[in-house]
């Protein structure tokens, strides 16, 4: 994913995106550990991508936080 595509999604549906992110990661230590696993440059791609939703997710909640703060 990039970041563009990114920053266009919601929160809840970064939230859905890392979510399903995560399952695959899980699924593909198996098929590693199985010898089933094809591409094993997916694993590092999958990471990088749940990387690059936690930290939009965590610069919205930083700049929302700023915003309440100067509105007191």
């Amino acid at each position: 994913m990039k970041i563009k595509e990114i920053k266009k999604l919601s929160i809840d549906q970064i939230n859905t995106k890392i979510i399903s992110f995560k399952k695959d990661l899980f699924n593909l230590r198996f098929k590693k550990i199985n010898g089933q696993m094809q591409d094993t440059a997916k694993v590092n791609t999958i990471k990088k991508n749940v990387a690059k939703l936690l930290t939009t997710l965590n610069n919205n909640n930083k700049n929302k936080n700023e915003q309440k703060n100067t509105k007191r």
